[in-house]
């Protein structure tokens, strides 16, 4: 064996067990935790003595245990894991996975019972109960898929969220596009799963948002639809393009969000000299990905060629005035009420990927036509 050859497979070898470690060290964590909160479930509803601590009962469990990261504070967070995600230990046993105690793994066929010398004996009703929902949507398979890519901190931020089809959307990202516990406070943040009503191919935008994560390319941060409800103004045909512009800088941070992983703001209202006459861009911006101007116009109508002819003003005078070394060419991106895309299609067709015009709404779609397609996603993992 050569000695480089030997080098790499020491290295390969130990990052590969490293890897396994801090992998088994979440799915313990995460099942530890669980089991916390079935215990304490458990207890308030079967427990004889349960009267004895009433809303006490997480004070008094941590004065006792004294265990690090088992405050009360973190009692709480475990009693919502479970009543999250109650089908947990039932998809990791009909796995055969053996990662629980022998112990466990035996007691979960038996009822649930407290008894002093034989300790807590969990119930096979869990499981019963798991197979007797309606709710379509649970999926062994899938669900220990999960567990296996996610760390608890991103179970702690997904069972924040109440509504199911909503919670099960970020579970499928997570599955999807191995979010990062920070990304995926971002994408919930900034509305994806809202967002994702308004398409016409689900396949499509899912694959497209996998890529705007991390975007590559000059098309990868731009969004076919911008929602910006957290203005809380009326009705776009009401609103003054004074107004909304003078809003989103009011919730800058809520844009940014929004805009998308990258964005750094440079100016509102940014003048420009064009021969003797000065312009003003409404919002621009840096992107520290892509290494490139965005330039954003907002306007309180559809889309017409006269919105697109000034935005290719604006990027044609950043590429002789403003770009410099190391820059990319800057990119414009036309927010209107009406992408009129027929018109669109003509008006940009010279500017390869230089302009997009997107459509932004003030109130969110309807969640029911994303059931279907998550359904579907699902079933494929």
């Amino acid at each position: 064996m050569k000695f480089v050859r030997l080098i790499n497979s020491i290295k390969d070898t130990s990052q590969h067990f490293q890897t396994n470690a801090v992998k088994a060290i979440n799915i313990n964590l995460t099942l530890r935790n669980w089991m916390v909160g079935y215990f304490i479930v458990e207890f308030e509803q079967r427990g004889e003595d349960r009267a004895e601590y009433g809303s006490k009962i997480l004070t008094e469990i941590s004065k006792k245990i004294k265990l690090k990261g088992l405050a009360e504070t973190n009692l709480k967070i475990c009693r919502q894991f479970y009543n999250s995600y109650p089908i947990l230990l039932s998809v990791v046993l009909k796995n055969n996975q053996q990662i629980l105690p022998l112990s466990i793994r035996q007691s979960l066929t038996d009822e649930f019972e407290f008894n002093d010398n034989q300790g807590v004996i969990i119930r096979q009703s869990v499981t019963d109960e798991f197979k007797d929902s309606k709710n379509d949507l649970q999926d062994y398979d899938y669900i220990y898929k999960l567990l296996t890519v996610s760390s608890f901190t991103h179970f702690v931020e997904l069972i924040k969220i109440e509504d199911e089809i909503k919670r099960k959307f970020y579970e499928l990202l997570i599955l999807k596009t191995t979010l990062s516990v920070r990304e995926l406070q971002r994408q919930i943040s900034s509305l994806t799963y809202e967002r994702f009503g308004f398409s016409n191919n689900n396949d499509k935008a899912l694959n497209e948002l996998a890529n705007k994560i991390t975007p590559v390319q000059n098309t990868d941060i731009v969004k076919s639809h911008y929602i910006f409800e957290f203005l809380n103004l009326g009705q776009p045909q009401l609103v003054e393009e004074s107004t909304l512009e003078q809003a989103l800088i009011q919730h800058l941070q809520n844009f940014i969000l929004e805009l998308g992983n990258g964005f750094c703001f440079e100016g509102r209202q940014k003048r420009i000299l064009i021969g003797e006459e000065y312009f003003f861009i409404d919002l621009v911006f840096y992107h520290r990905i892509l290494k490139c101007h965005v330039i954003v116009e907002l306007k309180t109508e559809k889309a017409n060629h006269e919105h697109i002819g000034q935005l290719k003003t604006y990027i044609q005078y950043y590429k002789k005035n403003i770009v410099q070394t190391g820059d990319n060419p800057p990119v414009g991106l036309l927010l209107v009420t009406d992408q009129n895309k027929t018109l669109v299609e003509y008006a940009v067709a010279d500017a390869d990927k230089e302009i997009f015009v997107s459509q932004y709404l003030l109130q969110l779609p309807r969640k029911e036509q994303l059931v279907d397609f998550i359904n579907q996603e699902i079933k494929k993992l």
